[in-house]
């Protein structure tokens, strides 16, 4: 269509669309004839071509109607002409330095062969590119290339200059565009201010020196299926409650992170691709509260989510995997909810929590990563639950430093270390989790660590379900530790604990071993079935054995070595296949 110059038919069926077809795969027989139809009310940009048109007419008879102008400013004048719909076709070249402010609901479309928008090209070495006002609250601009290209590229006044500036109360449609920054301050595409709601979809916003797209101040608008990436700042910045909606978008290959919300930004993020950022994927800071629902966020150079300085946010059936480091870092008083995702084959662990962090890790799928499937450390008090944890290089769950936290109901299993370790100074509450089939302890106390441990049920490991040494001091109740290749429960090296009203049984070594120097006390556990012992205290091993049922185990119920001194008082020690109490000791105290 030589007037238009698209090598494929351009459709425009309804105001503010436009596709290409092929034609042989239309179901029209004639689309040619009927892309004409829909696009022949429009004026033309076409450099040169203005005075050979109007000074050749019957060369050019039958396009009395149309109107060429040699600059887009002059096509935006020319809006109030009779017979002009808005409509304005860019045609192939590079237009720079115009003066683009659009303040009606017009349309501006590139017209070239090929790929259009690698034709038209419009750039601004001073200003912004485009600029929306209000007044374009319907208006379009698709197929072309927008450029800002200064010379002194990180000239400070710059960072109010854009490729595409949106501003307060307009939603024009962007599509199909290619938008590119040189310039080393501000953003490529800025939208800012109330009412800001323009709708971007199916462009390019790459190699730009600065931020892709940043979104501010009150801004909303719809953002689909764009591409995002290798810009020197955040592919999206959100900040200053802006509240967009991006669907859909590729994102990567930044050379910062990939999304970063801040200072009270917000925005619903849905099935984008997010990845192999410099820094992490996506980035909450300072009391942004985003949604990210089911997008993709892997191969980070960093972490997958980084959560900080009392950010929040609801991320939630997403899959974050293969990152350098932790799939989510929760940090600095900040408080997001993480639910159902699927965390897994990290370089590192699945997530972190740490510094203060908070958060609510609920019903994830957390597996095959190099550390850790949650951390949590110093002074960090999470409420995790639902999850499974399982299938890692590490132990299951690490709770150091004075962590703290309410962990329940999770499922913990086949982690090559221990289920869950405890340890300096560290106060969780673990309740109802299922620990099991691990490669090494199931949970493991020591250097200090406390806290409760109650109505979980532990089960089939290859060491023994429950460690405890080195001055801890954990309360163990109502637990079914049972299953274990080897005991139920060792207190060793000074440990402590209270362990009481646990059910312990079908251990292939001792029900509860104490041993060099621990002092434990443990009362109302049944203590039966198992494979060995019930319980056996040496070397040093103290206690208090208190209103036990000590039954059924193939060897002594009580086995008391030399130099171990606990106290026993009313157990039932009954139906042993060895003697029930055996002791080493010439004197047996208590």
């Amino acid at each position: 269509m030589e007037v238009f110059e698209y090598t494929r038919p351009m459709m425009h069926p309804e105001p503010g669309k436009f596709y290409q077809i092929n034609p042989e795969e239309y179901e029209h027989p004639n689309p040619w004839k009927e892309s004409f139809q829909q696009l022949y009310k429009g004026a033309h940009v076409k450099p040169g071509f203005a005075e050979h048109f109007y000074s050749n007419p019957a060369r050019y008879k039958g396009r009395e109607n149309m109107l060429y102008y040699d600059t887009i400013e002059d096509a935006l004048g020319g809006v109030q002409e009779a017979h002009f719909d808005g409509l304005i076709f860019v045609h192939s070249g590079i237009y720079t330095d115009e003066w683009i402010y659009i303040e009606s609901p017009i349309t501006m479309i590139g017209a070239a062969p090929g790929k259009v928008a690698d034709k038209v090209i419009i750039e601004n070495t001073r200003d912004s590119t485009f600029v929306f006002m209000e007044g374009s609250e319907d208006a379009y601009v698709g197929y072309m290339t927008i450029r800002f290209n200064p010379d002194d590229k990180s000239a400070q006044h710059h960072n109010a200059h854009h490729c595409l500036e949106i501003t307060v109360n307009c939603s024009p449609i962007i599509d199909h565009c290619i938008i590119r920054s040189t310039c080393t301050v501000g953003s490529a595409v800025c939208v800012s201010g109330q009412g800001a709601c323009p709708t971007i979809k199916h462009c390019n916003i790459s190699d730009c020196e600065n931020v892709g797209l940043y979104i501010t101040d009150h801004a909303q608008g719809i953002y689909e299926d764009n591409e995002i990436s290798n810009n020197a700042l955040a592919g999206i910045w959100v900040k200053n409650h802006g509240n967009p909606i991006i669907r859909r978008n590729h994102i990567h290959h930044g050379r910062d992170v990939g999304v970063f919300t801040f200072d009270h930004g917000m925005g619903y993020f849905e099935s984008c691709n997010i990845h192999r950022n410099r820094i992490a994927g996506f980035e909450v800071k300072a009391y942004a509260n985003p949604t990210v629902v089911r997008c993709e966020i892997h191969h980070g150079q960093t972490g997958g989510i980084y959560v900080h300085e009392k950010g929040r946010g609801q991320f939630i059936e997403n899959k974050i995997y293969a990152n350098n480091f932790a799939g989510v870092w929760i940090t600095s008083n900040s408080d997001p909810t993480i639910r159902g995702n699927a965390i897994f084959n990290g370089n590192q662990g699945g997530v972190y929590i740490f510094g203060d962090g908070r958060g609510l890790i609920e019903g994830n799928d957390i597996y095959g990563n190099a550390l850790a499937g949650i951390q949590i450390r110093t002074n960090s008090c999470p409420i995790v639950r639902h999850n499974k944890i399982h299938d890692g290089q590490h132990g299951g769950i690490y709770v150091h430093e004075k962590g703290q936290g309410v962990i329940e109901e999770n499922e913990v299993y086949s982690n090559t270390l221990a289920g869950v370790w405890v340890t300096t100074g560290s106060t969780p509450v673990l309740r109802r989790n299922r620990i099991h089939s691990g490669k090494q302890v199931g949970v493991y106390f020591y250097d200090n660590g406390h806290g409760v441990l109650e109505d979980n049920d532990i089960y089939n490991h290859m060491y023994s379900g429950v460690q405890i040494r080195t001055g801890s001091n954990p309360k163990i109740r109502r637990n079914k530790i049972w299953g274990g290749q080897n005991g139920g429960i060792l207190v060793y090296n000074s440990g402590l604990g209270f362990i009481e009203d646990n059910e312990i049984f079908d251990n292939a070594m001792a029900g509860v071993w104490i041993k060099t120097d621990s002092n434990p006390t443990l009362r109302r556990n049944k203590i039966h079935d198992g494979r060995d012992g019930g319980i056996c205290i040496f070397n040093g091993g103290r206690g208090l054995l208190e209103e036990n049922d000590i039954f059924r185990n193939a060897q002594a119920g009580v086995l008391i070595s030399t130099n171990s001194h606990p106290v026993l008082r009313k157990n039932r020690i009954f139906d042993g296949f060895a003697a029930g109490l055996y002791s080493l000791n010439h004197i047996l105290k208590g």
